[in-house]
């Protein structure tokens, strides 16, 4: 299955599909008297509400809409990086979208191939025309104030030399670049001809699952096109980029769909449409769109200072298992363990040491390592927090002041091999001290893995060094075993272990206790 993002460019099909979300402080539909006296007057005569049941027509939303969608029209500066004729995911017009979408579409692959596309046919997985002179881009976009402030992707107009904006009267209008921000894929644009515009409004409260919803955009750079379909699920991870949490919709959408808006029967807009999932390349009900609460945070700061700034915490963190639960004595696999707390940074000078569990930020509980990294990132640096962690089974609490992150945070890395020596058959490991072999001065190496045992099963391979169990630091084999034989005794079904990568990385694991030995 291929994943791809949304996109057209100039007047070829490019082979990326991506979107993103938009934001605006009112809710509902803001069109202003000046510009369309019809809309905004039958809009408050008429307020649309939401059906218990199917409607029996979306036009009424769509007239109401439609006037605030826009298409993105863009010319390509010699910075962008050139294009190719090779087909599938990573292929021409991948160039613009994020790293980890492009690894993504890669991962959903048929084979790393695309589908079937021809030259830009409808199935746009495969090869793209050649395009003649200067490259361009296309995609779609929605206007968020009266003034005419654009949301779109930033994969859209990323490299922009020009961009215009097609209004849904047919006029084009010129536009410049406000604020980008790759993270989310999300870029704000304002026109700079003419006003005041109609404009739509982000949806202040998260649609249901099973809600219906309409999107309007530029597919195939067909401007105007509306579709429809319901909310699918929430709170998908696709691996596009770090703060994931998109809505999954079968609206259907295509390439040219990217930073188009879907919008509730209200006519707010819920989300914006970023990627699909298809083995040809064409629609097949899988779309993915950023919930409108992220994009209105990322489009407050893009328009008052032209870029993101997200807090900082300064912690490496992972999700509490089930196993993880287990080993650390806890009723419930919620919150986010602390693998490590960078020296110097917001947590470690408020106390956070490895092996916390955070279970909520300014009250509100955290579910796993994801959505922590979510809420730190949404509020700006300097903004004091208050963390309710659980250290050694005990409640405690700690007011943070956030910090700014960094621009190149440090990647995370594997693990490398080693050799042989005594070992512990319960966890299915051979272990020696990290001193006796040359791999540093604390914890006990791991020199061989029996890829049957629990260890294997957990990710833990040669060359890792355990650094404690059960919340213990080790330096000997015997400790290990010691540790283990304690965690039996008190009746744990897991044994919590802190392990490093040769890379420096350290991560906590819960290895589920073997005792057939």
């Amino acid at each position: 299955m291929t994943v791809q993002p949304n996109r057209l460019r100039r007047n070829a099909l490019a082979s990326v599909a991506v979107a993103a979300l938009v934001a605006s402080g009112a809710a509902g539909i803001g069109l202003t008297q000046q510009a369309t006296p019809a809309y905004a007057q039958a809009l408050s005569k008429n307020p649309i509400e939401t059906p218990d049941h199917p409607p029996g027509s979306f036009a009424t939303v769509v007239d109401k809409v439609k006037p605030g969608v826009v298409a993105v029209k863009v010319k390509l500066d010699d910075s962008a990086e050139s294009e190719d004729d090779s087909d599938g995911p990573s292929g021409r017009g991948m160039e613009n979208a994020p790293p980890q979408l492009r690894e993504f579409l890669k991962r959903f692959g048929q084979n790393g191939q695309g589908g079937q596309g021809g030259q830009g046919g409808p199935g746009f997985g495969g090869q793209a025309p050649k395009r003649q002179g200067q490259r361009g881009a296309m995609g779609s976009g929605f206007i968020i104030s009266a003034d005419g402030y654009v949301v779109t992707n930033n994969h859209v107009v990323d490299h922009a030399k020009t961009v215009q904006v097609t209004l849904d009267d047919n006029r084009t209008l010129d536009a410049k670049v406000i604020g980008k921000d790759p993270k989310t894929d999300l870029a704000l644009l304002k026109i700079t001809d003419g006003g005041p515009f109609p404009y739509v409004s982000l949806s202040k409260s998260a649609p249901r699952v099973g809600d219906w919803v309409v999107a309007i955009g530029n597919p195939f750079g067909l401007g105007g096109t509306v579709t429809a379909g319901i909310v699918s699920a929430r709170g998908r991870d696709i691996g596009a980029g770090p703060y994931d949490d998109f809505l999954q919709i079968d609206a259907p959408i295509n390439k040219g769909n990217s930073g188009g808006p879907t919008f509730n029967v209200g006519g707010e807009v819920v989300g914006v449409n970023t990627a699909i999932a298809s083995p040809s390349g064409g629609s097949v009900g899988l779309a993915f769109a950023i919930p409108a609460e992220t994009v209105q945070a990322v489009v407050d700061q893009l328009r008052a200072d032209g870029k993101v700034a997200r807090g900082y915490l300064g912690v490496q963190v992972q999700p509490v298992t089930k196993d993880i639960a287990d080993g650390l004595g806890l009723d419930k696999a919620k919150g986010a363990l602390v693998d490590h707390a960078e020296p110097g940074t917001p947590a470690a000078k408020a106390g956070l040491k490895s092996g916390d569990v955070i279970e909520s930020v300014n009250g509100s509980a955290i579910n796993d390592a994801k959505e922590l990294s979510r809420k730190i990132a949404g509020l700006k640096p300097g903004a004091k927090v208050e963390l309710a962690y659980l250290r050694a089974g005990k409640s405690d609490t700690a007011t943070v002041e956030l910090g700014a992150l960094p621009n190149d945070p440090k990647a995370s890395g594997g693990s490398s091999r080693g050799s042989s020596s005594d070992g512990q058959p319960r966890l299915g490991l051979s272990l020696a001290p990290a001193s006796e072999v040359g791999a540093g001065d604390e914890g006990v190496a791991v020199m061989d893995v029996d890829p049957d045992g629990p260890a294997a099963a957990k990710g833990i391979e040669q060359g890792d060094i355990i650094l404690d169990v059960a919340g213990s630091s080790v330096s000997k084999p015997s400790e290990v075993a010691e540790r283990i034989r304690s965690a039996e005794s008190s009746g744990r079904k897991a044994v919590l272990m802190r392990v490093k990568s040769a890379k420096g990385v350290t991560r906590f694991v819960a290895v589920a206790l073997n005792k057939a030995g």
